[in-house]
């Protein structure tokens, strides 16, 4: 396997890495293996849309839709 050496790290960001690996209980090494194969291994990236599909919340049946509830706004401003 090869072997990587990145120079000229901002402080700030290695220290936002070394952050983020440890709340992932990973090492900082593993933390920028997952990082590198997130962002290159083909298949692997998540499609942005298709996960903010999948985290859409779904209302109870009765609830307002967030353009019902921009219209009434709007409604009372103009009213007053």
């Amino acid at each position: 396997m090869a072997q990587l050496t990145v120079r000229n790290v901002d402080d700030s960001i290695a220290a936002a890495l070394k952050e983020r690996a440890a709340k992932a209980g990973r090492s900082a090494e593993a933390e920028h293996r997952r990082i590198l194969e997130e962002a290159l291994r083909p298949g692997h990236r998540s499609d942005f849309f298709a996960e903010a599909r999948s985290r859409r919340v779904k209302l109870a049946p009765g609830t307002p839709t967030t353009t019902e509830v921009l219209r009434a706004d709007r409604d009372r401003d103009e009213a007053s």
